[in-house]
């Protein structure tokens, strides 16, 4: 009879180790397979204790099961499930089919897995180690789980197609020979992308991913000495939430939850570039306690990024760049201590509709906030600014932002025209405190009129003049076009003269800075 042949009509081939034997019978009972020895040192899969060969099966006798099994017991579903292996030689399904459920638990892969474009219902890693996953283009109907493998040189998940979730929680990943931990650019999970606690050491690489639901990298911790950036993912589409935020340690059921207040926590921590433009996220993006380590070259990209909420709740990064140029999103959450200083903010053509500032953001503080991302004069983010503010009824905040704007305005102007500015600040701030104008006349007024009741006022010419009065005497010198009846029928003379001339400059600097602010404020309307 030949080989084939025994296996389809469920003999046992004749090459088989024990341990393979054994692995056999359970495949085709459905039964998980375990040869651990009880002993959680000489168990450990990332450990240094040697496995003989009494818990050691061949690769290629998995890819047998796998690819041209045996048919199950009766009564029986055929399935691999094993525990505490050593798997000798490289196991290759690339290009394969296969129909059982998969389970590896605690094993210890000597060479790479080849999977790309397989096909599985279900494949589970758990806590395996395992040099190398090679997996482009793997197709999945159910979940893909690595949870807290070990893999030393890589996982490329490129053009993978996960039917419903793919962990990664707790996972630790090395880099390959190209400087990336995962490479999983285009990949589509058709609902969440779990990779919380995961430790990343290189590029973790989602380049135009798409994910159905929630991508979770809460409590992880990407690290990238090597190049510029840790976390690249531009076009990076999510359907709910991305989740940079802290993870709650030491139980299971905290996994994809926010911890409670108590619980002792990770935070998400990154040691290198975030690359996250042209990004589409559905629900928000949730920056949480987050830490970034960032040298000055590198930073937190967020050009171009779409989401109903951003929570900028993050630590301040000490050094590098934060970029939200072209951003547009809903609400803005952040705290005042999370943005970076003067110089390192960068947010062009970024659009929101509302502020939610948690914590104490007073109006000065926002104002230095903008002033830190335009390091020349930029009109636009003080524009936004007062329109939040003006759409969410505070209607004297944001004229304190708009003359901030002149303000700032005024110093890129030359000499003269920032001498203008001044004065028009001085005067009614712009037009955006019109009640400064009363103030200045009724001043000028009161004094003009008190100097000259002790000035000498002989008549100007001869024939009729009206009554000496001071108060009407000033204030018509003070009014430019409004003719009282009083200047041009005394003759002053000495510093008399020049107190009236310089009234006479005083009423029209006044009235023009008030012309220039009501013009300002009506084409602003």
């Amino acid at each position: 009879m030949t080989e084939g042949a025994g296996i389809r009509t469920g003999e046992l081939p004749d090459d088989l180790t024990a341990a393979e034997a054994g692995m056999w019978q359970a495949f085709r009972n459905g039964t998980a397979y375990d040869l651990s020895s009880g002993d959680a040192v000489v168990d450990d899969p990332h450990g240094g204790h040697p496995w003989g060969a009494e818990r050691t099966v061949r690769a290629r006798v998995i890819c047998r099961l796998l690819l041209d099994g045996p048919p199950p017991l009766s009564g029986r579903v055929a399935s691999l499930k094993l525990t505490g292996l050593r798997i000798s030689g490289t196991l290759d399904l690339a290009g394969g089919t296969v129909a059982p459920y998969v389970e590896l638990k605690a094993c210890r892969f000597e060479e790479e897995v080849l999977l790309p474009e397989a096909r599985f219902q279900t494949l589970r890693l758990v806590d395996c180690s395992v040099p190398r996953l090679e997996a482009a283009r793997v197709h999945t109907e159910g979940d893909l789980h690595l949870p807290r493998c070990r893999f030393h040189n890589g996982v490329r998940l490129t053009d993978a197609r996960i039917g419903t979730d793919l962990l990664l929680n707790q996972a630790i990943v090395h880099r390959d020979r190209t400087g990336r931990s995962i490479a999983a650019d285009g990949m589509t999970v058709g609902q969440d992308l779990q990779a919380e606690l995961l430790e990343s050491h290189g590029e973790l690489s989602l380049r135009s991913a798409k994910v159905g639901v929630s991508l979770s990298l809460r409590g992880a911790h990407l690290a990238n000495p090597y190049s510029r950036l840790a976390l690249n993912a531009p076009q990076l589409t999510v359907g709910r939430t991305l989740y940079l935020t802290p993870a709650g340690v030491g139980s299971p059921l905290l996994s994809g939850t926010t911890p409670a207040r108590g619980t002792r926590i990770q935070r998400f921590e990154c040691q290198g570039g975030v690359r996250l433009d042209d990004g589409r996220f559905g629900d928000a993006v949730d920056l949480e306690r987050a830490r970034f380590t960032f040298t000055d070259r590198q930073e937190l990209s967020l050009r171009r990024v779409q989401t109903p909420e951003l929570r900028f709740l993050g630590e301040k990064p000490q050094r590098g760049k934060v970029v939200l140029s072209g951003a547009r999103v809903v609400n803005l959450i952040d705290r005042a201590s999370s943005w970076p200083e003067p110089g390192n903010l960068h947010m062009g053509g970024f659009a929101y509709e509302n502020l939610v500032p948690e914590g104490p953001f007073p109006l000065t503080a926002r104002l230095d906030w903008v002033a830190a991302a335009t390091a020349e004069y930029n009109p636009e983010p003080y524009e936004r600014l007062a329109a939040v503010l003006r759409g969410g009824g505070e209607d004297e905040d944001a004229r304190e932002v708009l003359l901030a704007k002149q303000r700032r305005r005024r110093e890129s102007l030359p000499l003269a025209a920032k001498m203008w500015g001044f004065a028009q600040d001085w005067t009614v701030a712009y037009g955006y405190r019109p009640g400064r104008a009363a103030v200045w006349m009724a001043v000028l007024w009161a004094a003009g009129s008190l100097a000259f009741a002790h000035a000498s006022h002989p008549p100007a010419g001869g024939g009729g003049h009206p009554r000496w009065n001071p108060a009407l005497f000033a204030l018509d010198l003070l009014l430019p076009v409004v003719d009282l009846g009083q200047v041009g029928q005394w003759q002053l003379s000495g510093g008399w003269q020049w107190l009236s001339a310089a009234m006479i400059v005083l009423g029209w600097v006044l009235a023009t800075a008030v012309a220039a602010g009501a013009t300002r404020l009506l084409r602003r309307g």
